[in-house]
């Protein structure tokens, strides 16, 4: 579903933009045929105008507008849309990865009596050795916990409980 909407918002902003690029050109086009140009051998001679060309630019300035500026807006609405729903859908997976590492850590104080060490912790929470370290550093910090280096150089966490 999000890759046909992503594809429907491209198309729509691809034809959009088309249309108000030949639009546009139109307008450029009939201004240019409006400039008078300067007289030949007679410089009484009556200005020739276009009229059939004219008209012609003129309806396809206007067509291009009617059908590139909604389609415009439909595509930048769609993609808005993605965009949005893409930044809601970020924020609740970082919730639940928030919540799920804090369900971990405050299970692992109770079940170990506030010791944690930084591999069980990575180990239950899945996370790699630095995030892990990063996440019980800030825990540690929030909590004031004391912490010793084992002579291996594994990490333990000390939480009052």
């Amino acid at each position: 579903m999000k890759t046909a909407e992503k594809l429907a918002a491209g198309w729509l902003l691809t034809l959009g933009f088309m249309f108000t690029t030949l639009s546009f050109s139109a307008v450029m086009e009939k201004n240019t045929m409006q400039e008078t140009i300067s007289p030949g051998v007679e410089e009484n001679s009556p200005d020739f105008v276009n009229e059939d060309g004219i008209y012609r630019l003129e309806s396809e300035a206007t067509g291009g507008l009617i059908l590139g500026v909604p389609t415009s807006v439909l595509g930048i609405w769609l993609t808005m849309g993605l965009y949005r729903r893409s930044q809601q859908e970020k924020k609740a997976l970082q919730e639940q990865t928030s919540d799920r590492l804090q369900s971990t850590f405050y299970r692992m104080i109770q079940e170990k009596n506030g010791s944690i060490t930084l591999l069980g912790f990575a180990m239950q929470s899945q996370l790699p050795p630095a995030d892990a370290r990063k996440y019980l550093d800030q825990q540690a910090k929030l909590f004031n916990a004391n912490f010793k280096v084992s002579e291996e150089g594994g990490i333990s966490y000390y939480f009052d409980v």
